[in-house]
């Protein structure tokens, strides 16, 4: 979008916040750069320059607006429906691949060359991965500056940073601002009102922000009602789940408002910080754009009426692909409490423990290596789903199927089919929830036929199918506004969780 002058300015000067992390604005007579949605007077169309992505921007020498905070914006939508290089590489770079192997590594995870690699970012997203890494390290930087008590070493060695130096250096580029006085404003800009700073050791509180509308009951419905026991749980108005995480776990306690998603996490290492938050809004779909999604569904008139009655549904995604494909396996043709069931059974005796201040968490799900050893036998279930478990947890374990963020969809798809037991509703679910494809569509599930049927849309698969062409490449948003509908809408799954 960040090429479509005219409209981007329109965006600004209408303070248009659906177009927030969609691209950036730099200003040429203050050298910053904002969202779209700023509160101050916008400049004039002659001074403006458009930016991608946030290190674009400050590539091109630009610093961050003290008053609109660009780099807290959402993430683009992009990076949500799209399945090419780019889309994938950046999912690797928010998931801290960079950071952790170098470009080489993020390059080997994508199956191109370096070169490759850095050219096509810096072709469409004006930076290269590590300048796009970097940009994701300051705002970690920012997000420990100003809500934990942490020294300024800890941050900068929590945030990724080399060298204390290079830290301090990044934070006043970007920020135009000291880490010491970034952590002073913050303490000002809390007095007299909630702090959203950690009330307990080891633990920051921050907000995630996202696209409005948003419709909550079916995102944290879902995730309560299917609540693995140990590793997910509902307490106190907030969904909370373990997090393993690259070095070391964490727990997430996330708690819906109208204008963010408030959240806690307990780190064990906090230089885990940005991928747990990046892990965390992929859960919700946070980065989606509601509004783009339900024009176009609406424009189908038997969904019109499920849309406007509750705009802003989401995908309620998954932490770990490999976690959500064992529990797909485990809940085929089974109740929703019969497969929590069998999942807490395979937790208690393969997962790792750990240990949960506030609540209830007990375990982290287990890694596929240690459920490849697991006993078939021992599985109450019929015989076919343990060999199509076996076989899964194995293709997992050996690296053959790559479940996660930076994963090729269709090969991914293509691999899933080959194993026994694993048909098209799993591969569809999977697709959905695991690897984020907003265009999966699951058209054999129960729920969407009995939704479909009672809207008046064909019946059959097939048909069902055929007519979805035109919700493209929206499909999974549809399933959410169908299982809603009647006769399912009163399902836990549709529903805002009691405390």
């Amino acid at each position: 979008m960040f090429t479509d002058t005219e409209r981007c300015v329109r965006a600004v000067q209408s303070k248009d916040a659906r177009f927030d992390g969609w691209f950036f604005t730099g200003v040429l007579t203050t050298g910053i750069y904002c969202r779209p949605s700023c509160p101050v007077v916008p400049p004039k169309p002659q001074n403006m320059r458009f930016y991608p992505s946030a290190a674009a921007a400050q590539q091109a020498g630009f610093r961050a607006c003290k008053r609109c905070r660009p780099d807290t914006s959402p993430g683009s939508p992009e990076w949500n429906h799209r399945a090419d290089l780019t889309a994938r590489a950046m999912r690797l770079i928010a998931d801290g691949v960079v950071d952790r192997d170098g470009v080489a590594g993020l390059a080997a995870r994508l199956g191109y060359s370096t070169r490759q690699v850095e050219r096509q970012l810096r072709a469409e997203l004006g930076a290269g991965p590590l300048a796009l890494a970097r940009a994701q390290r300051a705002q970690t930087a920012r997000v420990l500056i100003e809500t934990s008590p942490l020294p300024m070493g800890d941050v900068a060695f929590a945030a990724g940073f080399s060298s204390i130096r290079t830290f301090n250096d990044t934070v006043q580029e970007v920020f135009a601002l000291a880490p010491t006085e970034l952590r002073r404003r913050a303490a000002r800009g809390r007095a007299g009102r909630d702090s959203t700073g950690s009330t307990a050791p080891g633990v920051i509180s921050l907000r995630l922000p996202f696209r409005q509308p948003l419709t909550p009951d079916n995102l944290f419905g879902h995730l309560a009602a299917t609540a693995v026991p140990g590793v997910e749980e509902w307490r106190g108005g907030a969904y909370r789940r373990t997090l393993r995480l690259p070095y070391g776990h964490g727990i997430a306690s996330l708690t819906p408002r109208p204008d963010h998603v408030a959240t806690r996490l307990a780190l064990t290492d906090q230089r885990d910080l940005a991928i747990a938050i990046t892990r965390c809004r992929r859960l919700l779909d946070l980065d989606a754009d509601p509004v783009a999604v339900d024009e176009q569904l609406a424009r189908d008139p038997q969904l019109a009426e499920l849309i406007a009655k509750a705009p802003g549904r989401r995908v309620p995604r998954t932490t770990d692909g490999a976690e959500f494909a064992v529990r797909a396996v485990l809940g085929q043709q089974v109740s929703t409490a019969a497969a929590r069931t069998h999942a807490g059974r395979l937790v208690t005796s393969y997962g790792t423990e750990v240990e949960d201040a506030e609540g209830g968490l007990t375990h982290l799900f287990p890694e596929p290596g240690a459920l490849a050893g697991l006993d078939p036998e021992a599985l109450a279930m019929p015989r076919s789903r343990r060999t199509t478990l076996t076989a899964l947890v194995a293709a997992l374990a050996a690296g053959d199927l790559d479940l996660g963020g930076g994963s090729d969809w269709e090969q991914a798809r293509h691999r899933l089919a080959e194993l026994p037991g694993i048909g098209p509703w799993t591969v569809e679910v999977v697709a959905m929830r695991a690897l984020g494809d907003p265009d999966a569509f699951p058209a054999t599930d129960l729920g969407v036929r009995k939704a479909a049927a009672g809207l008046g849309l064909p019946g059959s698969p097939a048909a069902l199918v055929r007519h979805s062409a035109a919700w493209r490449p929206w499909r999974a948003y549809a399933v959410q506004y169908l299982w809603a509908a009647p006769p399912a809408g009163d399902h836990p799954i549709n529903l805002m969780p009691t405390e």
